[in-house]
């Protein structure tokens, strides 16, 4: 008898996908499913894109699930396709101007809060649910303006909450190489939003 598949590994699932157990790959696709549409969505800023890219990435698993041999977390293998397919649709879209970040977040895949709703803080007062919306929308235009390597560190590291490693295994960089562009991103960030810094405090 066979293990509850939502127990097993993410190698040990892939592996039970290989042998023929299509249930293996529906326990993968459910456990990644939302936090690589959250990391693309922010990434190409366009959910019509994101959506395709997103079935995209766990097309390519499917057709490549073989080629997987273990020399990296499972994680780090489907953020490297998620990625690389985010910049082959960043250079074919490159004349064209993506949807902000805040964008709406909702849909029947349940994609979690925008950056405006995490700003937000709970029972606040019209003015400062204002302020807060301004901040917020400050925080997702900063982002955007980000440089592409520090921006997809950045979605990484604080959208995907992945450990500095397996960012560094993604993008092809040294770990410290991985810290300094999070660094430099927060200070970009900090500079962006110096004039809204006493007011965040306030809402954390």
């Amino acid at each position: 008898m066979r293990p509850d598949p939502s127990s097993l590994e993410d190698e040990d699932l892939l592996a039970q996908f290989n042998d023929g157990d299509a249930g293996a790959f529906e326990v993968l696709l459910e456990r990644y499913r939302r936090q690589i549409f959250n990391f693309i969505l922010r990434s190409v800023r366009d959910r019509h894109a994101a959506e395709e890219l997103m079935q995209d990435v766990f097309l390519r698993v499917v057709q490549r699930s073989r080629e997987f041999k273990g020399e990296s977390k499972f994680s780090t293998w489907l953020y490297t396709i998620a990625r690389n397919l985010c910049i082959d649709n960043s250079r074919k879209m490159a004349f064209r101007r993506h949807r902000s970040l805040d964008a709406p977040s909702r849909g029947k895949d349940g994609e979690g809060p925008s950056m405006i709703e995490r700003v937000e803080g709970r029972e606040l007062g019209a003015h400062r649910e204002a302020v807060s919306r301004e901040l917020s929308e400050r925080i997702a235009s900063a982002v955007e303006e980000l440089p592409n390597e520090q921006r997809e560190v950045f979605l990484m590291r604080q959208v995907s909450h992945m450990p500095f490693k397996e960012i560094a295994a993604v993008v092809g960089v040294p770990e410290n190489t991985v810290k300094s562009r999070m660094r430099y991103a927060l200070e970009r960030l900090q500079q962006a939003l110096a004039d809204y810094q006493d007011y965040a405090e306030q809402l954390g």
